[in-house]
């Protein structure tokens, strides 16, 4: 079965060096991302809870960890990269841990993605093919390029404080609602994306 042909629905195979749900009716929904990277949904997932949740209590990795469902390990790295970029601050000692440098409003999706990616979704490549360059582009790269565009122009005019007002248990609820339907997909190291 490691080809993914013949799986039995509900059963989540290998392929390609993908992971691949088998739905009923033999369709297939794949894990590998393309617009955002696991190391930048982890990031906007981390800052927006922390923006929602507790934008001037401390949190400490390992219960944001807990809170996201972000690995710890990874967790920490993805922190440390927000801290240098200045969108988190760091308190350390007892009842420290993780706060917003500044007021959610402030703090822009593209700003936090910026901080965890070179370029955020430049190069993203729609048929998951790693990166696209006009050089040297995949099949969609013309009519996926305007879509890009839009991303970018999105997440510069987001900001943080639309995570605000948002029930945790609704995000939990959709959280393993997610996680269901994409299986369960290896976590890359922060930096190693494909």
């Amino acid at each position: 079965m490691g080809s993914g042909q013949g799986a039995p629905p509900g059963r989540t195979t290998r392929r390609s060096s993908r992971r691949i749900k088998r739905l009923a009716g033999g369709q297939t929904l794949q894990s590998r991302r393309t617009l955002l990277s696991q190391t930048a949904e982890y990031a906007l997932r981390a800052a927006a809870w922390i923006a929602a949740y507790s934008p001037e209590a401390p949190i400490r990795a390992r219960d944001l960890s807990r809170a996201t469902g972000i690995p710890a390990q990874y967790l920490s790295k993805i922190l440390r990269r927000l801290v240098v970029a200045r969108i988190l601050r760091s308190q350390r000692g007892q009842g420290g841990g993780f706060v917003l440098a500044r007021p959610p409003a402030e703090i822009s999706f593209l700003e936090v993605l910026s901080a965890v990616e070179a370029s955020p979704e430049e190069g993203r490549c729609a048929f998951g093919w790693g990166m696209c360059r006009p050089d040297a582009p995949c099949p969609l790269h013309h009519a996926w390029t305007p879509f890009g565009e839009a991303f970018r122009q999105w997440a510069a005019t987001t900001t943080l404080a639309a995570a605000r007002g948002v029930e945790p248990s609704v995000c939990e609820d959709r959280r393993r609602e997610a996680d269901s339907w994409l299986g369960d997909a290896p976590v890359p190291e922060p930096g190693r994306d494909a």
